[in-house]
């Protein structure tokens, strides 16, 4: 530690501090009475400014600079500029003419489309990764469409986070979990993706019914078929297919290399704007002035810098609420109340490793849908690893019922979630502003049901053990899509 950095005081006046700090932010997210990069800064600002004149020490420079993801912060500049590129080629503007073709009806067919394809691509890509790719697809459909665009937007938020529930590369989460309890690739996908089958089904209803009015009254109406959408500039478009598929190797083998996903991100960016640059010199002469379609052009325009700053802020704040204790506070929690709740109930073995996966769920989820879900996973780690050893029967399902609460909860509030953030600032650039209350109108619906399906997952895996869990989820999410296509 630096010669003048300040050690963190964990006394209870330093937690109660920045938890009501935390409070504060998230109640004036809530009301938008001014811009969420202001109320992170003056949130940050509070903290520094107690920190160096008071006895209270609740978050340092070096602190703050600690606490930065640069993985994440990163990833998210790394695939903005590589969407920017992407952009440039037409690619986008001719995916939505071939997806929604000359047809004139079939908005919520398109809705669904767009949730499937988005939970899938999730399960294998980084959320936020798949949210940029596929946020400008979405917004292209509602033009076309003439719809409002928040019916695809929010939607695509909903299977983002819930599709990356579904693997151990889907979201940072479940890397961390995998990692401490020895889970892999494989186990995930067994596991978990059959109960999240079940929550997409249920995702794809619920939107359709959610949205029900705007959708019915597209119904009908004419829509540009999109013959006049072309690739406008094939060469480069097939070297960033070969770059966006070596961005993805690289995301999926980073068991084997060690590379953090930020890595293969930030390649494939410097390798696409060079890739760019190059094929534009062959054909042009440009003035300085005019190379500004380049890398200045991406630089400025694609690039979401104030997602970014508002991410390092919140890293900033949550960092404090790391090394002050209060995350650690309302985890240790948790194995309080476990402990408790299974004397005053009287429960067994059995009984009391269900009670704790239940608990776990529902807390993960809620705590992750207010604050970051990468550092209440991290302390909670060592506490269910303890927990682990206490408890009888297969206790790994404690390690299941932390990874789904904390990917599910990202669904609860705009902040919930990196790719919640990334995607409403996509989409504001565009001119459509998601307020808070809007989405807690989709998000914590989605929430409540998913965690619901997520418990009852739970009771089946630890009555009657993963492979007949397994089966049941694949039945009832067989049953749900079914119901849904015998209605039309």
């Amino acid at each position: 530690m630096p010669p003048h950095a300040l050690a963190a005081t964990t006394d209870p006046v330093s937690q109660a501090i920045v938890g009501a700090t935390l409070v504060l932010l998230f109640v004036l997210l809530t009301l938008e009475k001014a811009h969420r990069v202001l109320v992170a800064l003056g949130a940050v600002s509070l903290l520094w400014a107690i920190s160096y004149l008071t006895p209270w020490r609740l978050l340092s420079f070096e602190a703050a600079h600690a606490a930065l993801d640069l993985n994440v912060l990163l990833l998210l500049a790394g695939m903005m500029a590589v969407v920017g590129v992407l952009k440039a080629t037409g690619v986008f503007e001719w995916a939505v003419g071939r997806l929604l073709g000359d047809r004139a009806t079939g908005a919520a067919t398109i809705l669904s489309l767009l949730i499937w394809a988005t939970g899938m691509a999730s399960a294998f890509l980084d959320n936020v990764t798949t949210v940029i790719f596929v946020t400008p697809i979405a917004w292209g459909m509602a033009q076309r469409l003439r719809v409002d665009a928040s019916v695809f937007i929010l939607p695509v938020i909903m299977a983002a986070n819930i599709g990356g529930a579904a693997t151990l590369i889907g979201d940072p989460p479940n890397i961390m979990v995998g990692s401490a309890a020895g889970l892999s690739f494989t186990a995930f996908l067994v596991t978990v993706a059959p109960p999240v089958l079940v929550m997409m089904a249920l995702l794809d209803r619920l939107m359709r019914w959610r949205f029900r009015g705007a959708l019915a009254a597209v119904t009908g109406e004419p829509v540009d078929g999109g013959e006049e959408a072309r690739i406008t500039d094939p060469r480069l478009l097939r070297g960033m297919l070969w770059i966006s598929g070596g961005i993805l190797l690289g995301f999926l083998t980073h068991g084997f290399t060690g590379m953090p996903a930020a890595v293969p991100a930030v390649i494939g960016a410097a390798a696409a704007l060079v890739l760019q640059d190059t094929l534009y010199l062959r054909t042009h002469r440009p003035s300085l002035e005019e190379r500004r379609h380049g890398i200045l052009g991406i630089l400025e325009h694609e690039i979401e810098w104030p997602t970014l700053v508002f991410f390092a802020l919140l890293f900033m704040v949550v960092g404090a609420a790391v090394d002050t204790g209060v995350i650690g506070t309302l985890a240790a929690g948790l194995r309080t109340a476990i402990v408790s709740g299974s004397a005053t109930l009287g429960l067994g073995e059995t009984g009391t490793l269900l009670f704790a996966a239940i608990l776990i769920l529902w807390v993960a989820g809620i705590l992750s849908a207010l604050v970051d879900n990468i550092p209440f996973v991290a302390v909670s780690i060592p506490i269910i690893a303890d927990l682990s050893g206490t408890l009888a029967a297969d206790s790994s399902v404690l390690w299941w019922a932390l990874a789904l609460g904390a990917c599910l909860g990202g669904n609860g509030t705009p902040i919930g979630a990196s790719a919640n953030v990334t995607t409403l600032d996509l989409a504001a650039r565009r001119g459509l502003r998601i307020t808070f209350r809007e989405y807690l109108g989709v998000g914590v619906p989605v929430l409540l049901v998913t965690l619901t399906v997520a418990t009852g997952w739970l009771v089946a895996y630890v009555r009657l053990g993963n492979a007949m869990a397994a089966g049941a989820a694949v039945i009832v999410a067989g049953i749900v899509l079914a119901g849904r296509w015998l209605r039309r």
